[in-house]
């Protein structure tokens, strides 16, 4: 597995983290219905699509509120290098997100 996002920003929201007593777990780290994808686990490297993420200490809101941030993002750019040409885009990502 390559680094997550928790991982690559040390936010410690992930189950058994070190903030979760003060944030929560953060619903990236258990959204499974994008686990693998980027080569992730859960949604570690899909994560501007998960809705009510803290990035920093401020809650990102869904992904319309936070799209634009998150495309200007240093995380978001490394997975999109690292995946290149298998990149599953954000539309695609958020069409799982929904299925059933």
């Amino acid at each position: 597995m390559k680094k997550n996002c928790w991982d690559y920003f040390s936010c410690g929201k992930e189950i058994g983290g070190k903030n979760i007593e003060k944030f929560g777990v953060c619903p990236v780290s258990i959204e499974k219905k994008l686990d693998k994808i980027h080569n992730g686990k859960n949604a570690g490297r899909s994560c501007w699509v998960v809705a009510e993420t803290f990035c920093g200490e401020k809650l990102q809101g869904n992904f319309v509120n936070k799209v634009k941030r998150c495309l200007k993002c240093e995380f978001y750019k490394k997975v999109f290098v690292e995946e290149s040409k298998n990149f599953v885009y954000p539309i695609e990502l958020m069409k799982i997100l929904k299925e059933k």
